[in-house]
Protein backbone atom coordinates (compact mmCIF):
# COMPACT_ATOMS: atom_id res chain seq x y z
CA UNK A 1 0.00 0.00 0.00
CA UNK A 2 1.26 3.46 -0.96
CA UNK A 3 2.06 5.73 2.37
CA UNK A 4 0.77 9.11 2.11
CA UNK A 5 3.37 11.93 1.33
CA UNK A 6 5.01 13.64 4.46
CA UNK A 7 7.03 17.17 4.05
CA UNK A 8 9.65 17.14 7.36
CA UNK A 9 10.88 20.64 7.76
CA UNK A 10 13.39 20.50 10.51
CA UNK A 11 14.84 23.21 12.54
CA UNK A 12 18.83 24.13 12.70
CA UNK A 13 19.81 24.89 14.96
CA UNK A 14 18.17 22.26 17.56
CA UNK A 15 19.15 19.94 20.19
CA UNK A 16 22.24 19.89 22.28
CA UNK A 17 24.11 22.98 23.12
CA UNK A 18 27.10 23.61 24.68
CA UNK A 19 26.44 24.32 27.94
CA UNK A 20 24.41 20.42 28.30
CA UNK A 21 27.16 18.86 25.95
CA UNK A 22 29.55 20.32 29.16
CA UNK A 23 27.16 19.18 32.03
CA UNK A 24 26.59 15.90 30.03
CA UNK A 25 30.53 14.99 29.84
CA UNK A 26 31.43 16.40 33.56
CA UNK A 27 29.32 12.96 34.54
CA UNK A 28 30.77 10.58 31.74
CA UNK A 29 34.58 11.79 32.97
CA UNK A 30 33.65 11.93 36.75
CA UNK A 31 32.73 7.83 36.22
CA UNK A 32 35.78 7.34 34.18
CA UNK A 33 38.15 9.08 37.00
CA UNK A 34 36.11 8.12 40.06
CA UNK A 35 33.94 4.56 38.94
CA UNK A 36 30.70 4.18 39.55
CA UNK A 37 28.77 5.46 41.51
CA UNK A 38 28.87 8.87 41.12
CA UNK A 39 25.61 10.79 42.57
CA UNK A 40 24.50 14.01 40.72
CA UNK A 41 22.30 16.24 42.69
CA UNK A 42 19.09 17.05 40.61
CA UNK A 43 18.81 16.19 36.66
CA UNK A 44 21.79 16.66 35.08
CA UNK A 45 19.85 18.29 32.08
CA UNK A 46 16.18 18.06 31.58
CA UNK A 47 15.68 15.05 29.82
CA UNK A 48 14.95 11.49 30.86
CA UNK A 49 16.81 9.62 27.95
CA UNK A 50 20.24 11.55 29.01
CA UNK A 51 19.43 11.00 32.67
CA UNK A 52 18.18 6.98 32.27
CA UNK A 53 21.66 6.87 29.96
CA UNK A 54 23.90 8.16 32.81
CA UNK A 55 22.13 6.54 35.22
CA UNK A 56 23.24 2.69 33.21
CA UNK A 57 26.14 3.63 33.44
CA UNK A 58 26.78 3.95 36.80
CA UNK A 59 25.27 7.78 38.04
CA UNK A 60 22.87 8.17 40.94
CA UNK A 61 20.52 11.29 40.86
CA UNK A 62 19.52 12.54 44.24
CA UNK A 63 17.57 15.78 45.01
CA UNK A 64 19.15 17.08 48.05
CA UNK A 65 23.20 16.40 49.67
CA UNK A 66 21.68 14.84 52.39
CA UNK A 67 21.04 11.74 49.90
CA UNK A 68 25.40 11.81 48.86
CA UNK A 69 27.51 9.35 51.42
CA UNK A 70 30.28 10.94 52.75
CA UNK A 71 33.04 10.62 50.75
CA UNK A 72 31.66 9.82 47.54
CA UNK A 73 31.62 12.25 44.44
CA UNK A 74 29.19 14.67 43.36
CA UNK A 75 28.07 16.46 40.42
CA UNK A 76 26.13 19.73 40.80
CA UNK A 77 23.52 19.81 37.63
CA UNK A 78 23.82 22.49 34.47
CA UNK A 79 21.04 24.55 36.48
CA UNK A 80 22.92 25.74 39.07
CA UNK A 81 23.17 25.74 42.56
CA UNK A 82 22.64 27.87 45.58
CA UNK A 83 25.58 28.60 47.10
CA UNK A 84 24.59 26.84 50.38
CA UNK A 85 24.75 23.98 48.67
CA UNK A 86 28.60 23.86 47.70
CA UNK A 87 29.38 25.32 50.98
CA UNK A 88 27.56 22.05 52.51
CA UNK A 89 29.42 20.01 50.28
CA UNK A 90 32.57 21.61 51.24
CA UNK A 91 31.81 21.20 55.31
CA UNK A 92 31.06 17.96 55.02
CA UNK A 93 34.52 16.80 52.61
CA UNK A 94 32.87 16.08 49.95
CA UNK A 95 34.44 15.38 46.19
CA UNK A 96 32.03 17.64 44.33
CA UNK A 97 32.11 19.14 40.54
CA UNK A 98 29.94 21.87 39.56
CA UNK A 99 28.12 21.53 36.13
CA UNK A 100 26.10 24.49 36.17
CA UNK A 101 26.13 26.23 32.69
CA UNK A 102 28.58 28.57 32.11
CA UNK A 103 25.58 31.29 31.09
CA UNK A 104 24.05 30.84 34.16
CA UNK A 105 27.17 31.21 36.61
CA UNK A 106 27.38 35.01 34.06
CA UNK A 107 24.19 35.56 36.18
CA UNK A 108 24.64 34.63 38.90
CA UNK A 109 27.97 36.83 39.15
CA UNK A 110 25.85 39.79 37.74
CA UNK A 111 23.35 39.22 40.91
CA UNK A 112 26.09 39.61 43.39
CA UNK A 113 27.56 42.80 41.79
CA UNK A 114 24.39 44.69 41.50
CA UNK A 115 23.63 43.11 45.27
CA UNK A 116 26.85 44.84 46.10
CA UNK A 117 26.08 47.90 44.45
CA UNK A 118 23.34 48.09 46.64
CA UNK A 119 20.45 47.22 44.14
CA UNK A 120 17.23 45.55 44.23
CA UNK A 121 16.96 42.71 41.93
CA UNK A 122 13.59 42.24 39.64
CA UNK A 123 13.99 38.56 38.48
CA UNK A 124 12.26 37.47 35.30
CA UNK A 125 11.68 33.49 35.69
CA UNK A 126 9.35 31.08 36.15
CA UNK A 127 8.71 30.07 40.03
CA UNK A 128 10.35 26.64 41.51
CA UNK A 129 12.51 26.09 38.10
CA UNK A 130 15.90 24.85 39.68
CA UNK A 131 17.87 27.90 38.18
CA UNK A 132 15.46 30.63 39.78
CA UNK A 133 16.25 28.58 42.86
CA UNK A 134 20.15 28.43 42.22
CA UNK A 135 20.08 32.00 41.20
CA UNK A 136 18.09 33.23 44.34
CA UNK A 137 20.63 30.91 46.59
CA UNK A 138 23.68 33.37 45.21
CA UNK A 139 22.57 36.69 47.13
CA UNK A 140 21.11 37.53 50.62
CA UNK A 141 17.29 36.73 51.11
CA UNK A 142 14.77 39.57 50.05
CA UNK A 143 17.36 41.04 47.56
CA UNK A 144 15.56 39.40 45.05
CA UNK A 145 11.72 39.70 43.70
CA UNK A 146 10.54 37.61 41.62
CA UNK A 147 8.08 38.36 38.87
CA UNK A 148 7.08 36.20 35.45
CA UNK A 149 4.14 37.98 33.44
CA UNK A 150 3.59 41.40 32.13
CA UNK A 151 1.08 41.41 34.76
CA UNK A 152 3.29 40.91 37.33
CA UNK A 153 5.29 43.75 36.07
CA UNK A 154 2.39 46.33 36.20
CA UNK A 155 1.35 45.30 39.86
CA UNK A 156 4.60 45.39 41.77
CA UNK A 157 5.39 48.22 44.06
CA UNK A 158 8.78 48.13 45.21
CA UNK A 159 9.85 49.87 47.88
CA UNK A 160 12.86 52.22 46.16
CA UNK A 161 11.66 52.60 42.69
CA UNK A 162 15.14 54.23 41.63
CA UNK A 163 17.16 51.62 42.68
CA UNK A 164 16.30 48.83 40.95
CA UNK A 165 18.01 46.22 38.34
CA UNK A 166 16.69 43.29 36.54
CA UNK A 167 17.97 40.07 35.26
CA UNK A 168 16.54 36.67 34.06
CA UNK A 169 16.51 33.46 33.48
CA UNK A 170 18.10 32.01 30.76
CA UNK A 171 15.40 30.00 28.94
CA UNK A 172 12.95 31.98 29.04
CA UNK A 173 10.66 33.27 26.03
CA UNK A 174 12.19 36.12 23.73
CA UNK A 175 9.40 37.63 22.98
CA UNK A 176 7.68 37.49 26.20
CA UNK A 177 10.47 38.69 28.40
CA UNK A 178 10.60 41.91 25.75
CA UNK A 179 7.12 42.07 26.91
CA UNK A 180 7.53 41.92 30.68
CA UNK A 181 11.02 43.99 30.25
CA UNK A 182 9.43 47.04 28.25
CA UNK A 183 6.64 46.94 31.32
CA UNK A 184 10.15 47.42 33.42
CA UNK A 185 11.26 50.27 31.62
CA UNK A 186 7.95 52.09 31.13
CA UNK A 187 7.20 52.58 34.83
CA UNK A 188 10.68 52.49 36.39
CA UNK A 189 13.10 54.22 33.88
CA UNK A 190 15.82 54.25 36.13
CA UNK A 191 16.08 50.26 35.95
CA UNK A 192 19.82 48.87 35.48
CA UNK A 193 20.00 46.10 32.56
CA UNK A 194 22.14 43.31 32.30
CA UNK A 195 25.24 43.64 30.73
CA UNK A 196 24.29 41.56 27.28
CA UNK A 197 21.59 39.73 27.48
CA UNK A 198 20.69 36.77 29.61
CA UNK A 199 18.46 34.64 27.82
CA UNK A 200 20.94 32.35 26.91
CA UNK A 201 22.08 31.96 22.52
CA UNK A 202 21.02 28.31 22.32
CA UNK A 203 17.11 29.41 23.74
CA UNK A 204 17.31 32.58 21.85
CA UNK A 205 18.57 30.65 18.63
CA UNK A 206 15.86 27.59 18.70
CA UNK A 207 13.55 29.98 19.22
CA UNK A 208 13.93 31.66 15.95
CA UNK A 209 15.21 28.63 13.85
CA UNK A 210 11.13 27.83 14.97
CA UNK A 211 10.36 30.86 13.74
CA UNK A 212 11.82 30.63 10.61
CA UNK A 213 9.59 27.57 9.90
CA UNK A 214 6.33 27.47 11.61
CA UNK A 215 4.55 29.60 9.08
CA UNK A 216 5.44 26.97 6.45
CA UNK A 217 4.11 24.15 8.55
CA UNK A 218 0.55 22.76 9.16
CA UNK A 219 2.17 21.26 12.36
CA UNK A 220 5.43 20.75 14.67
CA UNK A 221 6.54 18.54 17.00
CA UNK A 222 9.36 19.51 19.49
CA UNK A 223 11.20 16.72 21.18
CA UNK A 224 11.50 17.67 25.40
CA UNK A 225 10.93 16.69 28.28
CA UNK A 226 7.81 18.55 29.93
CA UNK A 227 10.10 19.85 32.65
CA UNK A 228 12.51 21.64 30.13
CA UNK A 229 11.88 25.23 30.38
CA UNK A 230 13.29 25.76 26.60
CA UNK A 231 11.46 23.21 25.20
CA UNK A 232 8.36 23.95 26.64
CA UNK A 233 9.18 27.29 25.24
CA UNK A 234 9.69 26.31 21.37
CA UNK A 235 6.23 25.03 21.34
CA UNK A 236 4.56 28.21 22.96
CA UNK A 237 6.38 30.39 20.04
CA UNK A 238 5.33 27.58 17.40
CA UNK A 239 1.57 27.96 18.67
CA UNK A 240 2.49 31.71 18.69
CA UNK A 241 2.98 31.86 14.74
CA UNK A 242 -0.37 29.82 14.24
CA UNK A 243 0.95 26.45 14.01
CA UNK A 244 -0.17 23.67 16.06
CA UNK A 245 2.67 22.17 18.19
CA UNK A 246 3.11 19.41 20.44
CA UNK A 247 5.72 18.45 22.51
CA UNK A 248 6.81 14.94 22.95
CA UNK A 249 9.98 13.35 25.14
CA UNK A 250 10.05 10.37 22.41
CA UNK A 251 9.09 8.97 19.01
CA UNK A 252 6.67 6.06 20.89
CA UNK A 253 4.40 9.25 22.33
CA UNK A 254 3.35 10.58 19.18
CA UNK A 255 -0.15 10.45 18.63
CA UNK A 256 -0.91 9.59 15.35
CA UNK A 257 -3.97 11.91 15.25
CA UNK A 258 -2.33 15.23 15.48
CA UNK A 259 -0.92 14.25 11.94
CA UNK A 260 -4.26 13.95 10.26
CA UNK A 261 -4.22 16.52 7.18
CA UNK A 262 -0.69 17.28 7.99
CA UNK A 263 1.41 17.80 4.71
CA UNK A 264 4.02 19.70 6.04
CA UNK A 265 5.53 18.89 9.43
CA UNK A 266 8.51 20.80 11.33
CA UNK A 267 10.76 19.08 13.93
CA UNK A 268 13.02 20.52 16.42
CA UNK A 269 14.27 19.38 20.05
CA UNK A 270 14.99 21.75 23.06
CA UNK A 271 18.56 21.91 24.63
CA UNK A 272 18.60 19.20 26.33
CA UNK A 273 17.25 16.50 23.78
CA UNK A 274 19.96 14.97 21.88
CA UNK A 275 19.48 14.45 18.12
CA UNK A 276 19.29 10.67 18.34
CA UNK A 277 16.25 11.71 19.41
CA UNK A 278 15.31 13.26 16.57
CA UNK A 279 16.86 10.55 13.84
CA UNK A 280 14.31 8.10 16.16
CA UNK A 281 11.56 9.97 15.79
CA UNK A 282 12.13 10.76 11.56
CA UNK A 283 12.77 6.35 11.39
CA UNK A 284 9.33 6.23 13.42
CA UNK A 285 7.71 8.78 10.59
CA UNK A 286 8.88 6.74 7.83
CA UNK A 287 7.19 3.56 9.09
CA UNK A 288 3.75 5.57 8.15
CA UNK A 289 4.90 8.39 5.54
CA UNK A 290 6.64 8.68 2.66
CA UNK A 291 8.65 11.36 4.14
CA UNK A 292 11.14 14.06 2.41
CA UNK A 293 13.31 15.78 5.28
CA UNK A 294 14.59 19.48 4.70
CA UNK A 295 16.76 21.11 7.25
CA UNK A 296 16.60 24.47 7.32
CA UNK A 297 19.62 26.73 9.01
CA UNK A 298 19.32 29.71 10.26
CA UNK A 299 22.32 30.18 12.44
CA UNK A 300 25.36 28.19 13.18
CA UNK A 301 26.58 27.64 16.11
CA UNK A 302 30.32 27.35 17.05
CA UNK A 303 30.37 27.83 21.25
CA UNK A 304 31.77 25.81 23.66
CA UNK A 305 32.91 25.63 27.36
CA UNK A 306 36.01 24.70 29.18
CA UNK A 307 35.75 21.80 31.54
CA UNK A 308 36.05 22.08 34.80
CA UNK A 309 40.36 22.05 36.38
CA UNK A 310 40.81 18.49 37.00
CA UNK A 311 39.08 17.01 34.05
CA UNK A 312 40.70 17.87 31.12
CA UNK A 313 42.95 15.67 31.94
CA UNK A 314 40.43 12.74 31.72
CA UNK A 315 39.29 14.55 28.54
Amino acid sequence: MTKPPLELLIAAPRGFCAGVDRAIRIVELALEKHQAPVFVRHEIVHNKFVVDSLKAQGAVFVEELDQVPDGAPVVFSAHGVPKSVPADAQARGLDYLDATCPLVSKVHRQAERLVAMGRHIVFIGHAGHPEVIGTFGQVPAGSMTLIETVADAEAMQPAEPDNLAFLTQTTLSVDDTAAVVAVLERRFPAIQAPKGEDICYATSNRQAAVKAIAAACDAMLVIGAPNSSNSVRLVEVATREGTPARLIQRAADLDWTFLDGVATLGITAGASAPELLVRELVDHLAERFDITEREVETTRETVAFKLPRGLEAAA
